[in-house]
Order: structure tokens, then C-alpha cells, then sequence
């Protein structure tokens, strides 16, 4: 996964302008003129011309205040109207992805095409193999017909040269149950009955066209505001940034939450109550069961494995049972998920109890633009009540390690992981209830190597993982001090 390119960089640049503007009480007055200073004339324009980077610009910035391209009725409303109606809102509409199309319009409409490698060379293998009679050569050098091309690839086999090059288009190649495709104007179209929020296309889109509908105007809005606001951050948080975790916790309130909590507090919940599921699971003779943490496989058990879905835990999500425990411990506070992943969005909006989520790419926007130094921020101490194994939910093999440590004995734990949602391993998961496995529990992480690698992260997986791992072996190393 990507961390860090050209479109990215424009992505955090206009969160970051986007809540600065509304700290500084200047949203009304400076947001219509963010195309035009990120993408001034004097520059040489990315794409066709400098309109239309400003048209890509002023869309992206839409969807960062909630809204999707469709949403448009008139070109000329400006977009301090659309940041008026997003502080107002309440409710957010359950297609948490949007395709910005402007931006989505250079990808290929068929995936095979003739490189200037062509010899023309008499065999003809590529034409002669073509089922669809596809190819022909001009003027010494093979050419495809596009419109009757079926994409079956023979051609690029048969080539000896390597001639004939395969052209991805890397959103619909990354996405693992298929739920974007282009339209008949080329430009991508997200199924939402098929997505699984995972997040693949977003990250895998080289032009930056695949937009989060982001919360993060309401919410900087409510800080700004001072309501009440609890931070639930999530595990992986403290892989992310370049500070201590004390001090993490600390920024957190220096922008304005008047609460923070670990959502590993929830973690040791969803042991406790998966450890006893899978036990009843095993008294019961049931083949085996599988972890629920991961909206994007509950997701994917509802719309594409529901042969699966019986085995799927019941338990809570930590993020719930964390929700939980903050509307009794703070009853009048909104409540903040922040995290690395996009289906958290859907999650909360299913489960009632979560007001808006934030990703940890959106958070460092929220950093920059309250220019706070990390480093620099007051210590906010950390539960140590709080278990290893709980803070450990962000990386593959947490949720089963949770578990394993918590089973008393007299029980046989044989645990299967599936490392990341793929079309690969889903195609694996479906054999899952046509053999008796070797195994009584299947831990399922939407994204390799856990959460530490979802889409709204901003580290590389193996550095967070490390500094995760560094935290977690320094907090027990603290607790057995005291």
C-alpha cells in the first residue's frame, strides 16, 4: 500500500487548509479560493489545463466536507454553500466513497495494447491466436481492435518478444469482490451493494479519484465549538506518529477533545466475550468460528460469503464496546472513533452508539493545522488496566492471540489466519464450509498484516508495526514497575 505520493499529498494538503480555514474563522470567506491557490496559473497544470485541476480540486474538497459529485445541482454554487450545509449535518448517507470524475478519466477502457517492441515479425503468433480475430499489422507492426478485444490476454502469451503489454486499471485490479467498473463514459462506478468499504481502490487510484466522504468539518466544527468530544483511538494509533504515547494522548485534547480513551479498553471486552462464543462454539461441535472484528469481512459475509455468515462471532467490535463504556463514563460527549479504516464509517452508522469517525490520515491534518508539536504536548496517562494482548488487535494474529491467552484449559485452540481480504484468499474462504477443517477458529483481517496497514494510515506497516510492538513491550515493562 501507498503511503505517500503526489495525490496523496494533495489529499492531506486540502484536509489540512479545509480545518484551518474553520479554526481561523475563514471558512466562508477563503475556501472558494482553495483551487485557485493550489493550482495557481502560473503552474504547469497536471492535467489538460489548469481548469480542469481546479474542477479536481474543488470536488475533492467537496467530499471531504461529506458530499459526492452527484450531489452537485448547480456548477456555479460555491463551495462555502456546501461547508455551510456540512456543519449542519447530522446524519450521513451510507455510500462512504464517492468517484470524483473529473479525475477519473485517463485509465484505459481495455487492459492489452502494442508496444513500440513489435518486430512484425512473420509468425504472427499474437494474430494468429487471437480468438476474436482482434489483431492485424500495418505497416510492419501489430495493432489491436479495440472494440472487439475481449481482454483474454492469449495474444501477450503468445507474443516472443513481450511486445504486447498488459495496462491494469489498478482500482478494479485491487478491489476483491469486483464492485467498481467503469461506465460507458469511462469513468469508475462503485456498487454499493457489493463494496465492502476496504478501502483497496482508494488507495490503489493514482489520480487521487476515489474520495472518503469525510466527517472531518462537523467534527472540527464541535472542537471548535468545545462540545463534549471523547477520542476512541484505536490500537494502531501508537505505530503512527513520532512521539510518546502519553504525549499522543495529549495532542489529542490540545485540539480540543475534552476526553480521551484507548480502544483497546474495548479489545479485552471482545476477548472475554469471544473467548466464551468460542467456547460454546466447541462444547456445541461447531466446525469452527470466525472473528467479527473487522467490518469489512462482516461486510463481505453479508453481501458475498453468506454460507460463511453462521460462523461469524456475534461478539461486539472493540470500537463498540468502547462506545459502551464512554456513554456511561461521559453520557453528554460525542463520541469519536479514530482510527486507520474506512468501514468503521458503516459500522457506526449501524451501530447508533458512534457519532463520527476519523482516520488517522484526517487526524494529522487536525495536527497540522493547529500546529501542534507532538513532542511538545502535556502527558495524558494511559490506562494500565489495559492487557498486551488488547493493544495487540491491530496486528494479523492479535484477535487469536487475545483469545488463546484467555481460554482455560481443557481446550484445544487451533487457530487459521487470513491475512487480508483478496480476491485470492475470499475465493479460499469460500471452501471453508465444504471440507471439516483442521482448525476451530478463523481470524479474518480485511487488510495484510491487520489494521496497522488499513487506508487511513499514514506510516508504513512495518515501521508502525514495530513502534506498536515497542509501545506495547514498554507499557507491560511500566506496569510490572509499579
Amino acid at each position: 500500500m501507498t503511503y505517500f505520493n503526489n495525490a496523496i499529498q494533495t489529499k492531506r494538503e486540502l484536509l489540512t487548509r479545509i480545518i484551518k480555514l474553520l479554526k481561523d474563522d475563514e471558512l466562508d470567506q477563503k475556501i472558494d479560493r482553495i483551487p485557485l491557490e493550489m493550482r495557481p496559473k502560473s503552474k504547469s497544470p497536471i492535467r489538460c489545463c489548469v481548469h480542469k485541476d481546479r474542477a479536481v480540486i474543488k470536488y475533492k474538497t467537496m467530499a471531504m466536507m461529506g458530499f459526492c459529485v452527484d450531489d452537485e445541482v448547480d456548477e456555479l454554487t460555491p463551495l462555502k454553500d456546501y461547508a455551510k450545509a456540512a456543519i449542519k449535518k447530522t446524519s450521513f448517507p451510507s455510500d462512504h466513497l464517492t468517484v470524483v470524475d473529473e479525475a477519473c478519466s485517463s485509465c484505459v477502457q481495455v487492459n492489452y495494447t502494442v508496444s513500440n517492441l513489435c518486430q512484425g515479425c512473420e509468425a504472427r503468433a499474437c494474430q494468429v491466436n487471437c480468438p476474436k480475430d482482434s489483431i492485424r499489422v500495418l505497416n510492419g507492426k501489430a495493432i489491436i481492435d479495440h472494440q472487439t478485444c475481449v481482454n483474454c490476454g492469449l495474444c501477450q502469451k503468445a507474443c516472443p518478444f513481450h511486445a504486447i503489454a498488459y495496462l491494469p486499471v489498478p482500482c478494479e485490479e485491487a478491489c476483491p469482490v469486483k464492485a467498481i467498473k467503469k461506465n460507458e463514459e469511462g469513468i469508475e462506478v462503485i456498487d454499493a451493494s457489493k463494496c465492502i468499504y476496504c478501502g483497496k481502490c482508494m488507495t490503489s487510484c493514482p489520480f487521487g479519484a476515489i474520495m472518503e466522504r469525510s466527517q472531518v468539518l462537523q467534527i472540527a466544527h464541535g472542537l471548535k465549538d468545545k462540545q463534549e468530544m471523547v477520542a476512541m483511538v484505536a490500537p494502531a494509533i501508537f505505530g503512527q506518529f513520532k512521539t510518546a504515547p502519553e504525549q499522543l494522548m495529549g495532542a489529542l485534547k490540545a485540539i480540543g477533545f475534552t476526553h480521551v480513551m484507548e480502544v483497546a479498553e474495548g479489545a479485552d471486552v471482545t476477548a472475554k466475550n469471544e473467548t466464551a462464543e468460542w467456547i460454546d462454539f466447541v462444547q456445541r461441535n461447531e466446525p469452527f468460528l470466525t472473528s467479527s472484528c473487522c467490518p469489512s469481512y462482516f461486510l463481505l459475509t453479508d453481501k458475498h460469503l453468506p454460507e460463511i455468515k453462521p460462523m461469524v462471532s456475534h461478539t461486539q467490535t472493540p470500537m463498540y464496546y468502547t462506545a459502551e463504556i464512554a456513554a456511561q463514563r461521559y453520557p453528554n460527549a460525542k463520541r469519536v472513533f479514530i482510527g486507520p479504516c474506512l468501514a468503521k464509517r458503516q459500522e457506526a452508522e449501524n451501530s447508533g452508539i458512534v457519532e463520527f469517525v476519523l482516520t488517522f490520515e484526517e487526524l494529522h491534518s487536525f495536527f497540522m493545522a493547529y500546529d501542534i508539536n507532538l513532542e511538545q504536548a502535556s502527558d495524558e496517562l494511559l490506562a494500565t488496566s489495559i492487557s498486551a494482548e488488547a493493544r495487540g488487535f491491530a496486528l494479523s494474529g492479535g484477535v487469536a492471540e487475545a483469545i488463546r491467552s484467555s481460554i482455560p484449559n481443557g481446550y484445544a485452540f487451533k487457530e487459521y489466519l487470513v491475512d487480508g481480504l483478496n480476491k485470492k484468499s475470499i475465493k479460499l474462504m469460500k471452501a471453508f464450509t465444504k471440507k471439516t477443517p483442521d482448525y476451530n477458529f478463523v481470524e479474518v483481517m480485511g487488510c495484510e498484516g491487520g489494521c496497522m496497514n488499513g487506508p487511513g494510515n499514514i506510516t508504513p506497516f512495518k515501521a508502525g508495526a514495530a513502534t506498536l510492538k515497542k509501545m506495547i513491550a514498554d507499557q507491560e515493562a511500566l506496569k510490572a514497575s509499579i
